[in-house]
């Protein structure tokens, strides 16, 4: 057999048990998000996740599946760590019950003024790893946190009018496990720890009267506004982070080539979803002002300078809870100094 014969065939070979080895390291992951199936960011991110099965050739094929659909809303890193899910793409927030750490990270109220001001903090600022360290120590490391990102400066959804901090006192409202809870309790209001899945049929039985909930385009997708007619637009409170956490031991058989694909169709992602929601909004609260039965409502500055003076005073409570509340605290705190935020 001539030389460039044989060559031919070792090469088609090697081809061959290449292709065979990719197919055999294909990998489905079960992906559960913090938000309901049909919603806006859930069919953005569902739009995403074949972009990532080509990236990667197949290699990773991502299953989303929307809020409490395996586990409960608080329990999804638990399951990504026992590998019963493969990632989840939720709220750090849900987390802040067992260590105001999370809370911290997940959302301090009232801190930014746009989202690429803490986009910037998670990539930029030391964010990520100031992640990594908090999940490390609630996971036993078995958790890589992937990314993280806000995607919108949140609207605020009630049933009621509220024009001040005076309006909160004694409204039973929806808000996440952590300090947005605790900033609405000492404004006057009853926060109410609920799952998103839950928001609208609170809200239609009365349960509550308001929720901390999403974007203006996202409360539009769910039917927030088909019930609740006074929308808070720009939101006066909440601007949360969306973490992607991974197994571990999962993102470690990964190639290096397939992590950074994982990264950057993150990144990616994230910031469309955040370009999207930013016109969505702005087009959408422009038409509802022009011919809906809204009422939106634009707090004053001064009163939300009121709102954030209370947030401050939460903030240094949640700073000084445990050592590494603390820790994100001033990792958080040094990225806004610099940026003469604070």
């Amino acid at each position: 057999m001539k030389f460039s014969k044989r060559l031919s065939i070792l090469l088609s070979a090697a081809v061959l048990t290449a292709g065979l080895q990719s197919v055999a390291k294909a990998d489905k992951w079960t992906v559960q998000t913090s938000m309901p199936a049909g919603s806006f960011i859930f069919k953005h991110l569902d739009s995403w996740t074949p972009k990532l099965k080509t990236l990667t050739e197949g290699r990773i094929d991502i299953q989303l599946v929307g809020g409490g659909a395996v586990v409960p809303h608080t329990q999804t890193i638990d399951a990504v760590g026992q590998d019963i899910l493969q990632g989840d793409y939720t709220a750090t927030v849900y987390f802040g019950g067992r260590d105001k750490a999370f809370a911290v990270l997940g959302d301090l109220i009232a801190a930014y003024d746009n989202v690429w001001q803490q986009f910037a903090y998670c990539y930029q600022g030391g964010g990520l790893a100031m992640f990594q360290k908090v999940f490390d120590k609630y996971t036993d490391s078995t958790v890589k946190v992937v990314g993280c990102s806000p995607y919108a400066r949140e609207s605020f959804t009630s049933t009621i009018p509220i024009k001040s901090v005076a309006d909160l006192k004694g409204v039973k409202l929806r808000s996440p496990e952590g300090l947005a809870a605790e900033v609405f309790k000492r404004a006057g209001a009853n926060p109410v720890g609920l799952p998103a899945s839950e928001v609208i049929t609170s809200l239609q039985k009365g349960v509550i009267q308001a929720a901390d909930y999403s974007s203006y385009t996202e409360d539009k997708s769910v039917g927030n506004h088909d019930i609740a007619k006074f929308p808070i637009y720009p939101g006066i409170h909440s601007m949360p982070t969306l973490q992607l956490t991974v197994n571990q031991a999962r993102y470690d058989a990964l190639s290096a080539a397939d992590k950074v694909a994982i990264d950057l169709w993150y990144r990616a992602q994230v910031v469309d979803l955040m370009q999207q929601l930013e016109l969505s909004d702005t087009e959408l609260v422009a038409k509802d002002r022009a011919n809906s039965d809204l009422t939106i409502i634009d707090w004053s500055q001064a009163e939300r300078d009121k709102l954030r003076k209370i947030a401050e005073g939460a903030w240094a409570d949640y700073a000084a809870s445990s050592p590494l509340a603390k820790e994100a605290f001033e990792s958080v705190q040094a990225f806004l100094k610099r940026r003469g935020m604070l």
